[in-house]
C-alpha cells in the first residue's frame, strides 16, 4: 500500500573523471587492474540468484593480451536456459507487486555502488575484458551505466504520474503492468552500459529478465550483476546466462510465457529473431515486444564551408575510438574537392600519431579489437583494398595478432562512392572517404541517403547555415541520430536519446522514456461512484 507520493527528480549525468597524472582515481584504478591481472576468476551463471556453474568453461582472454587469462567462465545448455525461466516466473509475482519505491531504490543504491566503491572494478573489467582506455571505460561503464540507472528511475517514475481524466461522478486511474511473462535481454560486447540497461530497463518496469551477454562481455556483465545482487535485486528477477544463440532461441522463442526481447547486436540476427517469433505467435499469451538496436553505417558529411580542423578532429575520434568498435562509429565520409587535400594531410598525419596498445598503458589512444573472428574479417577488408584499383590506401593497414588483436586504424579513399568499405558495415577501425565534387552537394546527400540500409548515426559538417538545414531536412530519414559540427558517437543519457530506423532497428530511443513504454502494458480502470440504475435514456421519451 502506497503511503505517499514519492518524488524522483531529473538528476544529472554522472561527471566524468580525467585520470589525469597524479589523481586519485587513476591512482586506485591502477591498483585495481593489477588485482584483476593477478587473480583468475571461475565465473559462474547466476539463475535465481544462485551461482551455477558447469564442467564446460571458457577462458575469457584481453584482446591485447590473448596470453593472459583473466578467467574462466562457465557455458551453459538449454536446460540452464530452462532453469532462468523458471526462476523468473517463479520471482514475478513478489516482484511485479513490491512498491515502486523500493524498486526504484533497488537500481538508484546500484548506481551509488558503482558512482563509488565499485567504479575502478567496473572500468577495469572493461578495460582488460573488452581492451577500451581508460576513457572509453569511463564514459561507458561508470558513467553512462550510472545515467542510465538513475534517468531511467526518473523517466518510470513521470510515466506513473501519467493519468487520464474524470468526469463528474467518475475517477478514472491507469496502471502500468509488467508484461505477463519473461523478457529476454540479448547484450553485445562494445558497450557495457547496453549490457546494463536492457536486462535493468525491462526490470525496473516490474518485468523479470532472462540476460544473455556475448562470451565477449562476460567479464564485465558478472561484475555488473555482483553489484545488483548487493543492492537488493531479489533472486529470479535478473537471471545471468552464458549460452549460444541458437540454443537461447530455441528454449525462449518457443516458451508460452515469451514476452519480449530488448536487443542490441547484428540485422541479421535480429531479423532472424523477428521471423521466428512471427511464426511462433500462435503459441505465447500475448504478443511479445520486440526492440533492436542494430546495425549502422554511419556517415559523416562535409560542406565546402566545414571546418577543415573541426571534420578532422572528428573524423579522428569518431571513427577510430574504441577501434571503430561502435554502432555509432563514423565508417564513411564525404569529403568537397576544395578541403580536400587539407584533410587528407591532416588525417594522414593524426593517424601516424596515434600510439597503439594495451589500455594498461594510458598514453595508448587505440587498443585492439574484440576477438579474431572480428580480426580476420575487419583484415580482409583492408586486404581486399589493398589489391583493389577502385579504391587507395591513405593511411594504416597493418594488422597483428601474435601478442593481441590489433589493427592499425586505416583511411580508404574509394574512387567509387559505392564501393564495398563504402556500404558494408565492417565494425573495426578503418574509416572510408569519397571525395565529391564541391558544388554537387545536394546530388552527394542524396547518394548519402541510399547507399546504406542503415540509419542509425550521421552528421553534417559546415560553416553555412542555409547548407546545414537542407542536409538536416534531406537526411531526416537516414539517421536516428543527427549531429551537425560534431562527430557521430558519444549519445549521453537524457540528452541524445540513442537508437536508428531502417536496417538498424526498432528506434525505441535508449536514454529516454520512450524504451521504457515497450515494457509496460497499460490497464484503465474506471469507478463509477453512482452507478445507474434504470437502462432508460431520455431521448426515449414520447414528451
Amino acid at each position: 500500500m502506497s503511503l505517499g507520493y514519492f518524488s524522483y527528480p531529473m538528476p544529472v549525468n554522472e561527471t566524468v573523471l580525467s585520470y589525469g597524472p597524479g589523481s586519485k582515481e587513476r591512482q586506485v584504478l591502477k591498483i585495481v587492474l593489477e588485482k584483476l591481472k593477478n587473480e583468475e576468476l571461475d565465473i559462474p551463471m547466476y539463475i535465481g540468484g544462485k551461482e551455477v556453474r558447469t564442467n564446460k568453461k571458457l577462458a575469457i582472454h584481453p584482446p591485447h593480451e590473448i596470453s593472459h587469462v583473466l578467467g574462466r567462465h562457465s557455458v551453459g545448455n538449454e536446460k540452464h536456459v530452462q532453469q532462468a525461466i523458471d526462476a523468473a516466473l517463479a520471482a514475478r509475482e513478489g516482484w511485479a507487486n513490491m512498491s515502486w519505491e523500493s524498486r526504484a531504490n533497488i537500481f538508484l543504491k546500484a548506481a551509488d555502488l558503482i558512482s563509488t566503491k565499485y567504479r575502478p572494478y567496473m572500468n577495469g573489467t572493461t578495460m582488460l575484458g573488452q581492451s577500451k582506455t581508460v576513457f572509453q571505460a569511463e564514459i561507458d561503464s561508470a558513467c553512462e551505466v550510472i545515467d542510465f540507472l538513475r534517468f531511467n528511475v526518473h523517466f518510470q517514475s513521470e510515466i506513473y504520474k501519467q493519468q487520464p481524466i474524470s468526469s463528474t461522478g467518475i475517477h478514472n486511474r491507469m496502471e502500468y503492468r509488467p508484461l505477463e511473462g519473461f523478457v529476454l535481454a540479448i547484450t553485445p560486447f562494445n558497450f557495457t552500459a547496453i549490457g546494463t540497461n536492457l536486462p535493468t530497463s525491462a526490470a525496473m518496469c516490474g518485468n523479470v529478465v532472462v540476460w544473455k551477454c556475448a562470451n565477449t562481455q562476460v567479464y564485465s556483465a558478472q561484475m555488473f550483476m555482483r553489484i545488483l545482487k548487493e543492492a537488493g535485486l531479489p533472486d529470479g528477477v535478473i537471471n545471468l546466462i552464458y549460452v549460444d544463440g541458437p540454443t537461447l532461441g530455441k528454449v525462449c522463442f518457443n516458451h508460452r510465457d515469451f514476452a519480449g526481447v530488448h536487443f542490441t547486436g547484428s540485422t541479421a540476427v535480429f531479423n532472424t529473431m523477428w521471423e521466428t517469433i512471427g511464426k511462433n505467435m500462435g503459441m505465447y499469451r500475448s504478443y511479445p515486444r520486440i526492440v533492436g538496436e542494430t546495425g549502422g553505417k554511419d556517415f559523416v558529411v562535409a560542406h565546402k564551408s566545414a571546418d577543415p580542423d573541426a571534420l578532422v578532429t572528428a573524423l579522428l575520434r569518431g571513427a577510430f575510438e574504441f577501434q571503430g568498435q561502435k554502432c555509432s562509429a563514423a565508417s564513411r565520409a564525404y569529403i568537397p574537392s576544395n578541403i580536400a587535400d587539407e584533410v587528407k594531410k591532416k588525417l594522414i598525419a593524426g593517424v601516424r600519431s596515434f600510439k597503439m596498445g594495451s589500455p594498461e598503458d594510458f598514453t595508448n589512444f587505440i587498443n585492439a579489437v574484440i576477438d579474431e573472428k572480428s580480426f580476420d574479417k575487419i583484415k580482409g577488408y583492408i586486404d581486399h583494398a589493398k589489391k583493389d584499383k577502385k579504391a587507395e590506401i591513405w593511411v594504416g593497414g597493418k594488422c597483428d595478432k601474435r601478442e593481441g588483436y590489433f589493427i592499425q586504424p586505416t583511411i580508404i579513399e574509394a574512387k567509387d562512392p559505392n564501393y564495398i568499405t563504402m556500404c558494408e558495415e565492417i565494425f573495426g577501425p578503418v574509416l572510408t572517404v569519397h571525395i565529391y565534387n564541391a558544388n554537387q552537394f545536394e546530388k552527394t546527400l542524396e547518394l548519402v541517403d541510399k547507399t546504406s540500409p542503415y540509419a542509425l548515426t550521421g552528421s553534417i559538417f559546415g560553416q553555412d547555415n542555409a547548407a546545414i538545414e537542407i542536409a538536416t531536412t534531406k537526411l531526416r530519414n537516414a539517421a536516428g541520430n543527427f549531429y551537425i559540427n560534431d562527430k557521430p558517437t558519444g549519445a549521453v543519457v537524457g540528452q541524445q536519446p540513442f537508437g536508428g530506423a531502417r536496417a538498424s532497428g526498432t528506434n525505441d530511443k535508449a536514454g529516454s522514456i520512450l524504451n521504457l513504454y515497450r515494457w509496460l502494458s497499460a490497464r484503465t480502470i474506471k469507478e463509477t461512484f453512482n452507478p445507474p440504475t434504470d437502462y432508460h435514456y431520455p431521448f426515449m421519451l414520447e414528451s
